[in-house]
């Protein structure tokens, strides 16, 4: 069966293409696609030892079995573009500049009484080297998905709250905000405690990717929360 399969970051850089497509016999694996790429692209096995593959939007084990009609993506640890803006209600990623204003408008409402609004920004200096600018990728459509999830998995542990998430993709400079979630609650223990959920739970499960360009080297920066899992459930608020 034909199998088409889309790359992003630094596998996408390792394997040299956007996509990757080929003959694999019924009944195939997740495991045996990866054995597959990792054979023939040596440069990309440390990163393909470290990846997960999206199997329709939703992130899949080794022993997921494929279908030539599946869309398929190999997904490296994310550090959370696609070049166009995608969009669903509350949720958003675009290449344009974000603003904290209609985010907050997204969840403001009657019924709260806090609304937490966290905005991650690009610094200059990290671990005393200094950044150019940063470059940010993503897989929309599932990204998207995951933001929906992280939304629901808040409202299980903090019922009454209202999320909304965007991230930027694309070129970003010194102070650009790459990051901007509203989280709205009745009370104000909640939004914080919500708000800090959002922000940990976005970097663990939504695949966007982060490339540190530095006056002298270049680097996509992996999960930074430990060994990534994002099959992991979310942790207990």
């Amino acid at each position: 069966m034909q199998i088409n399969v889309h790359l992003f970051a630094g596998v996408a850089e390792a394997v040299g293409s956007r996509t990757w497509s080929g003959d694999l016999p019924e009944g195939a694996t997740v495991a045996d696609l990866f054995a597959r790429l990792a054979d023939e692209h040596p440069g990309a096995s440390s990163l393909l030892r470290v990846a997960f593959a999206s199997v329709n939007h939703a992130y899949s084990t080794p022993e997921t079995v494929l279908s030539s009609s599946d869309e398929i993506a190999i997904l490296p640890p994310v550090s959370g573009g696609q070049d166009t803006e995608m969009t669903e209600e509350r949720f958003l990623i675009t290449k344009s500049p974000l603003s904290v204003e209609e985010m907050l408008k997204k969840v403001r409402n009657p019924l709260c009484g806090a609304v937490n609004l966290f905005v991650g920004t690009v610094r200059e200096m990290t671990h005393g080297q200094r950044t150019v600018h940063l470059e940010y990728e993503a897989y929309a459509p599932m990204a998207i998905k995951m933001m929906a999830q992280i939304a629901d998995e808040i409202q299980e542990r903090w019922p009454d709250t209202q999320v909304a998430m965007a991230h930027r993709v694309g070129k970003l400079e010194i102070e650009d905000a790459a990051v901007v979630i509203a989280v709205a609650t009745p009370h104000r223990a909640a939004s914080y405690e919500a708000g800090r959920y959002a922000i940990e739970r976005l970097k663990e499960i939504v695949p966007v990717w982060k490339k540190e360009v530095w006056s002298d080297n270049t680097q996509w920066m992996g999960h930074q929360q430990g060994p990534w899992n994002p099959l992991r459930p979310g942790s207990e608020g």
